[in-house]
């Protein structure tokens, strides 16, 4: 019967299926090993990992099948075996091998940064190149690897040919009519695949690891290849429009506010009063999440001066990033504004000309500059910081079109470099460069706003060697001991300058080391550390009250007395009563509000789940819907995307 439906003509696509099932087994047990602590270990739910596995293993194959049956199948007879026929065989199994070993250890790579199969971070970085190439090849022994890859190849192309599978499929006598039944067989199975069943129809289990272990590596990177965008109103709960944005704009307005277009728009006239005009430097720190820090009980002392600039200064206990990549916290500095799903507006193309942070800024005289030690042709930063009015600093390469750039331009030179890894120059070399910036504003009698994006704590964990106790390129632990000790020594050289006396300093990291856990937002890993430097007639102080990264900027504003137009979802936070505390936390699919202990989570098949957030076991149990609750979050994210693709967050939507 197996005959009739494989004729021996089809033995090389069989046997390759074969294999492919078997190291995607094999790989999928390595994450279950990697990670056993966190899945749930039930027998039955680990037998369903391995069953929805195999049927997303078998989905992936499919396409890999179809091509090669469709030309076995049209390949008349008489050209079995022929020189052309075993050259494309050959070739066409030597690349089949090549994708699939590459692509498997390309998943371990990815599950070790990120704890998932591929997704739309996986399908960026097909853009930037240099970096990840760089990257791989200085936090792996990317010669060996290869090499090693491509005697895979040819131990496995020569155990086949010692099988006689290839000897099969070149003396076949396989008809069409017999090579057809399999080729339509494959093709009905991949057009299934490709029109019913979707990537998320693998998250079977309340265990996000369980839930990523069911899914294919192959499968998983072009589902999102296909969607890596999301439209709120298609995929996430509505509500009237006018419905949601009444109940943002009760929740975003102070009673001294004014709602200037209350019928389209949340932008408003904050009151202030006694205003400062200090210079602002804010550092945004790569991949800090709070538990690094030894002032939220951290043994290891890996942070010796940002714990001590924290104890003589004002920092947030309980605060949360909006995202788990640099371009969400980007986003949620910048514009205040609770993540929208799919990628964030950083890498959108409707993303210039919008009301940032640095509009407040030019308001009120100060110079803009976008300080990064790469290339901020890198995830679109330099488009959009240069498209809303900052000047660039940075280690150009070279890779955006002139006109991309819109404002002045500085490169980092070779000169100014003393250390450098595939992300950008060491910490310490930015912030060398921020200082000589700060001198030249300073004599030219304008205050300033720097935003500065620190690269060093980021794979490959490379530093200057000698600087630290940790031996560079040995770990994350080294990278956030090293990046402590740059910002400490940019702090001391700060106060030897004459305009430090008038100058505050934000200190806030991007987003978490890591988010992955075992539930859809694992609310703990998403907490981040800010501290306040500098500020004139601010007290020392722990700031305990629930907040989000998108209120910190809003709340220095207010801090400085500003009276400025406020288009933002971020509030001041001394301003926050008990009951407006609240948190956004998401990744590019969920998006969640949380408020005190109480977490509701929107999906993207128009979903909605209630939970009770345990802080001291980190774990989340559903509970019944509070539809006030419910209402509330929807609000936030649809007007928020409402907003942005109608532009509600313009620059020039008040003029």
């Amino acid at each position: 019967m197996v005959k009739k439906i494989f004729p021996s003509r089809f033995s090389i696509i069989n046997a390759f299926a074969l294999l492919f099932l078997i190291v995607s087994f094999v790989v999928r047990s390595i994450f279950l090993a990697m990670d056993f602590s966190q899945v749930e270990h039930s027998f039955f739910g680990l037998v369903k990992v391995f069953i929805i596995g195999l049927f997303f293993d078998i989905g992936a194959l499919s396409f890999f099948y179809t091509v090669a049956a469709l030309y076995f199948m049209l390949l008349p007879e008489k050209f079995h075996g022929s020189v052309v026929d075993r050259i494309i065989c050959y070739l066409g199994w030597s690349l089949g091998l090549l994708i699939v070993y590459f692509s498997f250890f390309a998943e371990i790579t990815f599950w070790d940064e990120f704890q998932r199969r591929f997704n739309f971070i996986a399908v960026d970085y097909l853009i930037y190149t240099y970096e990840v190439v760089k990257n791989i090849n200085e936090s792996y022994p990317l010669p060996l690897l290869i090499g090693g890859m491509l005697f895979l190849v040819v131990l496995t192309t020569w155990y086949a040919n010692r099988k006689g599978v290839f000897k099969w499929a070149f003396q076949s006598t396989s008809t069409f009519r017999q090579k057809m039944v399999p080729t339509i067989l494959a093709i009905g199975i991949m057009l299934l695949y490709s029109g019913k069943v979707e990537n998320e129809d693998a998250e079977q289990s309340d265990n996000r690891y369980n839930n990523e272990l069911s899914k294919a590596g192959i499968y998983s990177f072009f589902a999102a290849f296909r969607n890596n965008q999301l439209s709120y109103k298609e995929f996430y709960r509505t509500i009237p429009e006018n419905a949601a944005l009444s109940v943002v704009e009760n929740h975003i307005k102070s009673p001294s506010d004014s709602l200037l277009f209350p019928d389209r728009s949340i932008l408003r006239l904050v009151k202030g009063s006694d205003e400062e005009r200090p210079n602002v430097v804010l550092i945004c720190v790569e991949s800090l999440s709070a538990d690094y820090l030894g002032v939220f009980g951290n043994k290891k002392g890996l942070t010796p001066n940002l714990d001590s600039i924290a104890r003589a200064e004002t920092y947030f206990t309980n605060l949360y990033a909006t995202g788990t990549r640099t371009v969400r916290g980007m986003e949620a500095i910048t514009l205040a504004v609770p993540p929208t799903p799919g990628r964030s507006i950083v890498k959108r193309e409707r993303n210039q000309g919008l009301y940032t942070i640095g509009e407040v800024f030019k308001s009120k005289g100060y110079s803009r500059t976008f300080f990064y030690g790469g290339d901020g042709y890198f995830d679109n930063m330099d488009k959009f910081f240069s498209g809303n009015g900052f000047d660039i600093v940075d280690r150009g390469r070279g890779f955006l079109p002139s006109g991309d750039i819109v404002t002045d331009r500085k490169n980092i030179e070779d000169g100014e470099v003393t250390f450098e890894n595939a992300w950008g120059v060491c910490d310490e070399d930015i912030f060398k460069r921020v200082l000589k910036e700060a001198d030249i504003s300073s004599a030219e009698g304008k205050p300033f706003f720097s935003f500065v994006m620190t690269t060093s704590n980021h794979k490959p964990y490379t530093y200057p060697e000698g600087k630290i106790d940790i031996p560079s390129g040995t770990g994350r632990n080294g990278a956030v001991k090293y990046t402590d000790y740059a910002i400490g020594k940019f702090l001391r050289n700060a106060r030897n300058k004459p305009w430090y006396k008038n100058t505050v300093f934000i200190i806030m990291a991007d987003h978490c080391a890591s988010s992955a856990g075992k539930w859809e937002l694992d609310v703990a890993n998403y907490r981040i550390p800010a501290i306040l430097v500098n500020f004139d007639g601010l007290e020392q102080q722990k700031i305990n009250i629930q907040c989000s990264q998108i209120d910190v900027m809003p709340t220095v504003f207010s801090l400085m007395g500003w009276e400025y137009k406020n288009n933002f979802f971020g509030r001041n936070v001394f301003a926050l009563d008990s009951s407006e505390q609240r948190a956004f936390i998401g990744n590019y699919r969920k998006l969640g509000l949380l408020k005190s202990k109480a977490l509701m989570v929107l999906g993207d098949g128009k979903t909605a789940n209630q939970y009770q957030w345990d802080p001291e076991e980190n774990s989340l149990k559903k509970s019944p819907m509070d539809t006030l609750f419910l209402n509330e979050a929807i609000s936030y994210y649809q007007v928020a995307d409402f907003l942005y693709n109608h532009g509600g967050l313009n620059s020039n939507l008040g003029l």
